[in-house]
């Protein structure tokens, strides 16, 4: 079998398709391919679980060994329930090591948040400061119609993500665990509530129309 003799790391485009095949294989073939996809996603693991390890003040190399195990059945996991979605634009080997980067990533914040708490806080302060600069009351004066927006035209829920996501930089895979949901939720969430400040920021004359027309 081509990745037993060349590793994955040699894989090729036209390898990719037997490479699938054999993952889908119930025998022995479909567990050697397996075992080689997770060796592969371990390498990942690692090198991106050694890349942020300064997120896990105190963490040892074993603590770190530990977390990219784990991301990698993750990901191994999530590979196999997305095989039939690979449609062969990259090589296979770069498609699935994106995997073992994100898996890595969401063990290393929930691990860093694992004893920190999440307040989901309904409201937020803007610090007065009359004396700034002009500039600087003028983003004040925004800063405070964004407060007053997110008090009155959000939901709870939404209000709550909203601060939870932006305000206190909560990452959003470790606030979908704390609420029990997914990051697709609460990205749709976001985008309804940042749809509702620019609503409502439109309507009190702190945007305009060809602001939001030339942004990037």
């Amino acid at each position: 079998m081509n990745i037993v003799q060349g590793g994955m790391a040699e894989i090729g485009v036209a390898s990719d398709e037997p490479w699938v095949n054999d993952l889908n294989d119930p025998g022995t073939p479909g567990h050697v391919a397996q075992r080689s996809l997770h060796d592969l996603l371990l390498r990942a693991t690692r090198h991106q679980v050694w890349r942020l390890r300064s997120q896990l003040p105190g963490a040892g190399p074993a603590d770190l060994e530990d977390l990219a195990q784990q991301a990698a059945d993750d990901a191994l996991v999530a590979v196999l329930g997305k095989l039939a979605t690979f449609e062969g634009r990259s090589r296979f080997s770069t498609w699935v090591y994106k995997f073992g980067v994100l898996h890595a990533g969401v063990a290393v914040r929930r691990q860093a948040w694992r004893h920190r708490e999440v307040a989901l806080p309904d409201s937020f302060e803007v610090p007065d400061d009359g004396s700034a600069p002009e500039g600087y009351v003028q983003a004040d004066d925004l800063s405070r119609a964004v407060q007053a927006a997110i008090a009155t035209v959000l939901t709870p829920h939404q209000r709550r993500v909203t601060l939870a996501l932006l305000i206190d930089q909560v990452p959003i895979d470790v606030l979908a665990e704390r609420l029990n949901t997914n990051r697709n939720a609460l990205y749709k969430t976001l985008h309804d509530a940042r749809q509702r400040l620019r609503t409502s920021l439109l309507a009190s004359g702190h945007l305009d129309e060809s602001s939001l027309r030339s942004a990037p």
